[in-house]
């Protein structure tokens, strides 16, 4: 992911620890993880331990660098047999809240939303900018994603979003927490999925997204414009078509002159079961380090590597026990960093959970 010497602190691509931070592209997204895989098959390793089943682990250029440059695509395409595995556990999907210094839960990612990308456009004759007319296809796209920035897409909850609300219940009090048990046995009203969805982090946990991300248009500061063109960025609950999200949109816009194309088609992306074996170890190794901190199932909004693992059968999960402020994420931002004693912890969980997933009795 680029960054910018000018925008940071600090040199972007070199690691400098201050005052209990470690900084530098990538520390929690994901080269700090890369290090406790690494640090942890060395410490294996040293103390001579063997797996009663293999461990395979796979260091790839991932998701940024790109289909064509794609490690796990790649590695599926030309070496299956080399990875090839009963159970995935992918460190880059999973997610370690915390709040105010306070640990809060760690995540088992069991699916993630399908990235897909349309483009809309609206064309007219154009014209002298003199004598303005209401054609103008910059008025009319504004309009239409008018529209669109008032919209919800209707709620869809999997097993997965269903468990994660029923168990970050726990961490709520009040009126959120009867609105996440509701939620989770599937029986919440109208004014309770409203207050759920008036908060991004639980919005994002409800439905399928789509929001404008482009906008372009005119040619001229002294002509109408011909063309107008926004792109619109969805995150698909896993299940729901490309078709259906685009013929939703389209209704929304309400714009027959808005023309749809697809930019990034998405890669189908099924939910992994949720083990409940996995889930039971994840928790002995999160409660042996952390008593307190709760395990949940978790459908990601954003995209991993375990779309290409779970659209060839292989059951994949995202588990990551970096702890990072869930209210100064900076992943992919100026100054990303991470406390040098969540990296210390992240090693430790990642030694623990390697150890115990290599028993053979799953």
């Amino acid at each position: 992911v680029e960054a910018k010497r000018e925008d940071w602190n600090y040199d972007p691509f070199k690691l400098t620890e201050h005052d209990g931070w470690l900084y530098g592209r990538g520390v929690i997204d994901m080269k700090g993880q890369d290090v406790a895989m690494a640090v942890a098959l060395m410490r294996l390793k040293r103390e001579g331990f063997q797996p009663e089943r293999d461990l395979i682990v796979a260091f790839t250029a991932d998701e940024e660098a790109g289909d064509d440059a794609n490690g796990v695509s790649w590695l599926l395409a030309t070496h299956r047999d080399l990875i090839d595995a009963q159970i995935v556990i992918n460190p880059d999907g999973g997610e370690a809240g915390m709040k105010q210094d306070r640990k809060l839960y760690v995540a088992v990612q069991t699916s993630e939303k399908n990235f897909l990308t349309f483009g809309v456009e609206t064309t007219d004759k154009g014209g002298h900018s003199s004598r303005p007319t209401a054609d103008n296809p910059i008025y009319r796209l504004a309009t239409a994603l008018t529209r669109l920035s008032q919209y919800r897409f209707p709620v869809h909850l999997t097993e997965t979003t269903k468990q994660y609300f029923e168990r970050r219940a726990e961490l709520e009090s009040g009126q959120t927490q009867a609105d996440m048990r509701a939620v989770g046995r599937g029986g919440a009203d109208p004014a309770a999925v409203e207050r759920l969805s008036a908060v991004v982090e639980t919005n994002i946990m409800l439905r399928t997204t789509c929001t404008a991300t482009q906008i372009e248009g005119g040619h001229a500061e002294n002509a109408l414009p011909q063309r107008a063109r926004a792109t619109l960025q969805c995150r698909v609950i896993p299940g729901e078509s490309a078709d259906s999200v685009q013929a939703e949109l389209q209704a929304v816009l309400a714009d027959p002159l808005v023309k749809f194309s697809t930019i990034t088609p998405a890669t189908p992306s099924p939910e992994s079961p949720l083990a409940p074996f996995l889930l039971r170890e994840v928790e002995s190794v999160v409660h042996g380090l952390w008593p307190h901190v709760i395990v949940l199932p978790e459908m990601s909004p954003g995209a991993s590597d375990s779309r290409y693992t779970r659209a060839l059968g292989m059951p994949s999960y995202g588990i990551d026990a970096m702890f990072d402020d869930l209210d100064d994420g900076r992943a992919h931002g100026r100054d990303e960093r991470i406390g040098v004693q969540a990296f210390e912890q992240d090693v430790e969980f990642t030694y623990r959970l390697m150890k115990v997933l290599a028993r053979g009795s799953h």
